[in-house]
């Protein structure tokens, strides 16, 4: 059973930074891609960033220049280094890995598609 799990979410004045931090167990393959949602009350989830292997990052237009994701040296880890944060930046945020794997010897290939619990992050005026 495949889990992801968030830390370092928290309280932080606006202007503050966080790292958050994703791990994952329970693989046995790399995951094709890694990233980040967030969710506040009553808006939907969006995307704020994600690592897709060989392919540049994807940010959010809202995150672009303050927010950076990175793929961790050890496998199945995403990191979200959040800066200049924003009262706006306060949500639920989630960690999602997703991509499709090879599941027999004739090369056929599942999707998967994992979500962490999140984590909270508030940012106070």
């Amino acid at each position: 059973q495949v889990q992801l799990v968030e830390s370092g979410g928290g309280l932080v004045q606006s202007g503050g930074s966080l790292r958050l931090s994703c791990t994952a167990s329970g693989s046995r393959f790399n995951f094709d891609a890694m990233g980040w949602y967030r969710q506040a009350p009553g808006m939907q989830r969006e995307l704020v960033a994600m690592s897709t292997s060989g392919s540049t990052p994807v940010y959010a237009d809202s995150v672009k220049g303050r927010f950076t994701i990175s793929r961790g040296p050890a496998k199945n880890t995403v990191y979200l280094w959040l800066n200049s944060l924003k009262p706006e930046d306060s949500a639920v945020y989630y960690c999602n890995a997703h991509g499709s794997r090879v599941i027999n010897v004739e090369g056929a290939r599942a999707a998967y598609d994992y979500w962490g619990q999140g984590t909270q992050v508030t940012v106070s005026s």
